[in-house]
């Protein structure tokens, strides 16, 4: 049985960046962290967690599952292994109003580091160096893909290439820095012996509580200094937003009760890290016996990635793109004991090998009104927030 008691206030990025400090001192496994909108929570924190290679989200766990799914194409030729998870038992969670919750599945106490953890300040040094994409090899990929689109083979398709890049320091204390700057309403973070997960996502892939699943597809970007009006006037955007809402209503239809899928909410304007992004959802009910698995297998990878018609996509986008995706395009999130599943889609996601090298995919959904100079600038505005990041200057430097 869950128990819970109240630990007061903070905020997210500082509490990570503590238990970070206490878990190197005591010989811990680090933390793992979900910042942003999470089990409709304001943060889910994972205080000290084994995260291994491979596995799958639990069916029915009976601890906090922590973990991420890379995306299935070429996945043994990514920078990190194709999937990696671990399990708690007790978690961290931030409500709506601010206030700092200890939850344990067995009722065990609140650790005193972990109490330590909601009232100091800590920092390290960390830095990233990147270096872009080419231009010229996903320029390419769009114009084969929009060739396919003129024989008929696809309508869209999603066309990626990847940044690369060097971090020095501390990993965790990056993705808390970025979280500060960017506020991502799908942030998460995992560690573990294969290298780290820094992910400031702004798009739900499937939120599961009870019977009911939501997805929220992201199609439509527009730097966020221009006026988010123009979004809805794009015929581009509009028409490709709608594809994928369409794409995620066959996904969920296999395994939704008929009759219940809906559309909650259409070409809505939301911003994100560095842009505008044009967001739609997708609600349906799930019968009873259907299980984490098989709501994943009929909907994975997600729709917003991948394009349509979906099988015929990742066919071809498997030959287009120079680079293996990971984790990219896949899945990140959390499965708890009372049934409840949240995943974000793995984009604005950088893997950090052990040694350091980073990856940072961006890409876009490609349409037949699709100019091949325009979608490559749209891969820099989704990157620019991250490419951009410092470490924060205002705070003390306690850490060695």
């Amino acid at each position: 049985m869950l128990r819970s008691i109240e630990l007061g206030s903070a905020t997210a990025p500082d509490v990570l960046r503590a238990l970070d400090f206490h878990t190197r001192r005591l010989g811990l496994p680090g933390p793992a962290a979900l910042i942003g909108d999470w089990l409709g929570a304001d943060a889910v924190i994972a205080p000290s967690i084994t995260v291994t290679e491979g596995g799958t989200v639990p069916d029915h766990p009976d601890q906090f599952w922590f973990g991420y799914l890379g995306f299935p194409d070429r996945a043994g030729d990514g920078p990190l292994p194709a999937a990696a998870g671990g399990s708690t038992d007790a978690i961290l969670h931030q409500d709506r109003l601010g206030t700092w919750w200890w939850t344990s599945v067995t009722g065990q106490p609140c650790p005193d580091w972990v109490r330590a953890a909601l009232g100091e300040n800590h920092h390290s040094d960390w830095s990233v160096h990147w270096s872009p994409p080419q231009q010229a090899p996903h320029v390419a990929a769009i114009d084969d893909c929009l060739d396919a689109i003129r024989a008929g083979e696809v309508y869209q398709a999603c066309i990626c290439t990847r940044f690369t890049g060097h971090v020095e320091g501390s990993v965790a204390h990056f993705y808390a820095d970025g979280v500060d700057v960017t506020r991502p309403r799908k942030s998460a973070f995992l560690q573990g012996d294969w290298g780290s997960v820094v992910s400031f996502s702004p798009e739900t892939y499937l939120t599961r509580h009870g019977s009911v699943v939501r997805s929220s597809p992201i199609k439509g970007t527009l730097p966020i200094d221009l006026d988010p009006r123009q979004l809805l006037d794009s015929a581009k955007d509009v028409a490709e937003n709608i594809m994928i809402v369409d794409l995620v209503r066959n996904d969920l239809g296999r395994v939704a009760v008929p009759g219940t899928v809906t559309v909650t909410e259409l070409l809505k304007v939301h911003p994100a890290p560095g842009v505008w992004h044009l967001v739609s959802t997708v609600q349906a009910t799930l019968g009873q016996a259907v299980t984490n698995g098989e709501l994943i297998d009929a909907t994975f990878p997600p729709a917003s990635v991948t394009g349509t018609p979906k099988i015929r996509a990742r066919q071809l986008l498997s030959d287009w793109e120079q680079f293996p995706r990971g984790v990219y395009c896949g899945a990140i999130g959390v499965a708890a004991p009372d049934g409840d599943l949240d995943l974000n889609v793995a984009i604005r996601t950088v893997q950090v090998s052990p040694d350091g090298s980073a990856h940072l995919g961006v890409g876009g959904g490609i349409t037949i009104d699709s100019d091949p100079a325009s979608e490559w600038q749209e891969c820099l505005d989704k990157a620019a927030a991250i490419i951009g990041l410092r470490p924060r200057t205002d705070q003390i430097h306690v850490d060695d």
